[in-house]
């Protein structure tokens, strides 16, 4: 018997309980109104033994429907097959209701093949639950798992302006369940590529992972030994090396070596193709942490827009890298560096507006007070030297101060009163080129004169801003399309040494996200150390319970609430 034909029979013999309000009347089936009972006191849920996270979201789905059930079978068979499959997208199934729903589905196909009146309540816990799944399930994909503001501050993400119950009505409608929910995924191949690894790296740990080099010597060319052939094993399994036969597998040989040196690289290690202390410590890293970081990096993906844009900046912070994105290929990739782990550079999305060329620098009190004083006292002509002007206030009205006039033995860092503004010119923390994207963390990147810190690694020197290595060739790309701004016309101005504002032809995005795993353009997936103590306190959050205080308002998604 087919579920609306077991509904019709249903109908036809149970009778309607009781109205309670009119106001939620005129129900069209006893599932209805059971699933409007339901909605009033979610305890009565499977008796209690499941909650309905998406509360609000679900009474707003069944009222614009007046309450009338929305699953088929086969359409909760999809869901099901969709869930089942939620760790290829580094979530969980049991945060989706699985188990139970898999139970009374089973539960409805013995009553109906053994002819039995399926009870009502039955069928609306049923529906609720597949509505709650879909709901909850779908924010995630969307959304991620967890609302990153309300684990760390520094992490801010983007929140789409999308109605869950509507597409879910939809999905309905249409009969396509899984090909909504395949729509709300991240579309970037680079998200797809994370995935792939993550399926690759939990098979891989069904089968026992891979093996751990044992301590000993260093293991170079031309060593030859068990722990060779541990390390050839590892590195083909970690894909690092192919699986061809070896002649002699104890051998290390000129293969091994250039696997290692790949091996180093996807790291960010040093290529010197040797086993030393620094690459075995990764090699044996298990197969389970690497999931773990799959995981947390794909939730990360979702905090990002499904389009990233056709041209846009994007800040690796723990890769210490920004790229220029055009057009799915990188046109423009340099070295930076980024905050001290007290003072990160936070996650978020924001737009390039404008450039400073040749910028004065205001210096944060912060670094006035804990770095600057104790140079200030003890050597009066610092500020002179370094370009560096003194004012009495913070407005554009405030008065500037001779430095020489001021007894600095009785300036404290509780008692100080100054502002601090450094002259455009070869001393200026700034550098010649300041670029600017409102955010509410007033970070920025700018070039500096600090350049030896580009040829160390890592690099967390700075206090929050992103110093780049290559400003006058991100200032040209950024200023390409208006035809009076090429590099000599740039270089012109710079060499006034004049502060001057100019606006982007275009306004381009810009993304400083926090990848401690990702996929090159090419595929290649890199591995980097977790610099400020992040993945941790992201992985506590995504394995907690989901809450129904927690979960997103799906009447209006751009509450995103999180979990």
């Amino acid at each position: 018997m087919s579920c609306s034909v077991a509904l019709a029979f249903i109908f036809f013999f149970t009778a309607c309980t009781k109205r309670v309000d009119q106001d939620f009347a005129v129900f069209r089936t006893p599932v209805g109104e059971q699933i409007w009972y339901h909605l009033q006191d979610p305890n009565l849920l499977s008796g209690g033994s499941e909650s309905i996270c998406a509360q609000e979201a679900l009474t707003d789905f069944y009222k614009r429907r007046n309450y009338r059930e929305a699953w088929t079978i086969p359409q909760a068979n999809s869901l099901v097959e969709v869930l089942s499959r939620a760790e290829m997208e580094g979530l969980r199934p049991q945060d989706y209701h699985l188990s139970s729903i898999e139970k009374l589905l089973a539960l409805l196909r013995t009553d109906i093949q053994k002819g039995l009146v399926v009870a009502p309540d039955q069928l609306a816990n049923l529906d609720l639950l597949l509505t709650d799944a879909f709901l909850i399930y779908g924010s995630h994909l969307l959304f991620g798992r967890v609302n990153p503001e309300s684990i760390q501050p520094m992490w801010v993400a983007h929140q789409p302006n999308v109605d869950l119950a509507a597409v879910l009505e939809t999905a309905i409608e249409s009969d396509n369940i899984a090909g909504t929910l395949a729509k709300l995924e991240p579309v970037q191949i680079g998200y797809r590529r994370l995935c792939e690894a993550l399926m690759y790296h939990q098979e891989l740990a069904s089968r026992g992972g891979w093996p751990t080099i044992s301590d000993g010597p260093f293991l170079k060319r031309g060593d030859h030994g068990p722990r060779v052939a541990a390390l050839r094993k590892r590195l083909i399994l970690g894909r690092d090396l192919d699986a061809t036969t070896w002649k002699d597998p104890q051998m290390f040989n000129e293969g091994l070596e250039q696997a290692v040196k790949r091996f180093q690289l996807r790291h960010g290690l040093k290529p010197n193709g040797t086993m030393d202390a620094a690459t075995r410590a990764e090699l044996n890293v298990s197969v389970k942490r690497r999931i773990e970081q799959l995981e947390l990096n794909l939730e990360r993906w979702r905090w990002l827009p499904q389009d990233l844009g056709r041209c846009y900046i994007l800040v690796n912070i723990p890769a210490f890298k920004l790229e220029v994105v055009e057009n799915g290929a990188s046109v423009l990739a340099m070295r930076v560096v980024v905050g001290t782990i007290n003072d990160p550079t936070p996650i978020l999305n924001a737009t390039m507006e404008y450039l400073f060329l040749n910028p004065y620098w205001n210096v944060p009190r912060d670094m006035v007070v804990k770095e600057m004083l104790p140079r200030i006292k003890s050597d009066p002509s610092y500020l002179t030297r370094k370009n560096y002007r003194v004012f009495d206030g913070l407005g554009p009205e405030a008065r500037e101060v001779d430095p020489q006039t001021i007894d600095w033995s009785t300036i404290t860092p509780d008692n100080f009163p100054y502002r601090l503004r450094q002259e455009p010119g070869p001393f200026n923390g700034m550098g010649h080129v300041k670029f600017i994207f409102t955010n509410k963390f007033n970070v920025y990147l700018h070039d500096t004169p600090g350049r030896h810190l580009f040829e160390k690694t890592p690099r967390a020197f700075s206090h929050g801003c992103i110093r780049i290595e290559q400003p006058i060739d991100l200032a040209v790309y950024l200023l390409g399309k208006d035809p009076q701004w090429n590099r000599d016309a740039l270089l012109r101005k710079l060499n006034e040494k004049v502060t001057h504002t100019v606006l982007l032809p275009e306004k381009l995005p810009i993304y400083l996200v926090y990848w401690t795993v990702w996929a090159d353009l090419d595929g290649t997936i890199q591995f980097r150390p977790d610099i400020y103590g992040w993945d941790a306190l992201l992985l506590g959050a995504i394995r907690a319970p989901l809450s129904t205080k927690e979960v997103v308002d799906t009447r209006n998604v751009t509450k995103h609430k999180g979990s």
